[in-house]
């Protein structure tokens, strides 16, 4: 991939001659005389660094660099021929990622660009790592849906929120019915079959504000911002019904039907925090005593 770089000195001569020795050099160089006109280069272009003069017309170099590195993603090396009026630090604490002296060579201008492009590399690759680490520590390993930590931590996100702005708030708890006996008949492998293709089905029911966990073993949770009881029983009866059309074929010739219990509640403002989840329990509890693969609701009595 070419990369992208950014020349920004009023001088001509060293601008056109560090611009075609960058472009002999593989990169994919742009030049700018000003900072004006550099901020018009970055608004249309990728630019993975910008090398600029100190001494510009109009907004010097020190300022561009600020203005950069509070908008952009953007590593730049700073260059100055004054070296009693500016000093490392001073660029640095600008954002700078490399200071130089003029006159400067070439071939040392190239050296230090590719240690910037080698730390920048780095600091990418280090951000996805941990990215992912974080991703890894909400989420459920085999169903890809969050856990029961992020849970936690997400519905008192959304309580807040409710309390705050006084959206209703749903919740879904789901069960799956006489899942042990399944896991006894046709063993843990199938089971787990199971369990990805309920994660799977569950989310093409939700929207993209919605968010889904895995609660336990065979229980699930869903979290349902700015909806009414009203609305997450719709909810709750489409996933039923959409987890009832699945079939599932643990042996040869033998179709097997999976279904659910799902219980509905809505959040009560200023009620307790566990009682909003107990509700939701309770009701899928209603919804086993009622034969299973139903949707059963209960809800706070408000103030």
């Amino acid at each position: 991939m070419t990369i992208n770089i950014l020349i920004v000195d009023d001088d001509g001569d060293i601008r056109d001659s560090m611009h075609e020795f960058m472009d002999k050099s593989g990169f994919n160089a742009f030049a700018a005389s000003s900072a004006e006109e550099a901020i018009k280069i970055l608004k249309v272009n990728s630019i993975e660094v910008v090398i600029t003069d100190i001494m510009l017309p109009g907004r010097d170099g020190l300022e561009l660099t600020d203005l950069i590195k509070s908008k952009c993603d953007i590593d730049v090396m700073v260059m100055t021929g004054y070296s009693g009026n500016y000093s490392y630090e001073e660029a640095i604490n600008k954002g700078a990622s490399d200071f130089l002296f003029k006159p400067v060579r070439f071939e040392e201008v190239l050296l230090r660009l590719k240690r910037v492009l080698r730390e920048r590399q780095l600091t990418k690759e280090r951000v996805q790592i941990l990215e992912k680490l974080e991703k890894l520590a909400i989420t459920d390993g085999l169903t890809r849906l969050y856990n029961l930590r992020h849970f936690y931590n997400q519905l008192e996100v959304e309580v807040d929120r409710s309390n705050r702005y006084g959206h209703s708030l749903g919740l879904l708890l789901l069960d799956i019915d006489r899942f042990k006996v399944y896991n006894d008949t046709y063993g843990h492998l199938e089971g787990d079959k199971v369990l990805i293709k309920l994660s799977q089905t569950i989310r093409s029911c939700l929207r993209t504000m919605d968010s889904a966990f895995r609660y336990g073993g065979e229980e699930f949770t869903i979290i349902l911002p700015e909806t009414s009881g009203e609305e997450a029983q719709t909810v709750a009866h489409r996933i039923r019904k959409a987890v009832e059309t699945e079939k599932f074929i643990p042996e040869p010739n033998k179709p097997y039907q999976v279904t659910i219990s799902i219980g509905v509640t809505e959040y009560c403002k200023d009620k307790e925090f566990a009682d909003f989840i107990k509700r939701a329990d309770k009701a899928m509890y209603l919804s086993k005593l009622a034969g299973r693969n139903k949707v059963s609701s209960l809800f706070a009595e408000k103030n």
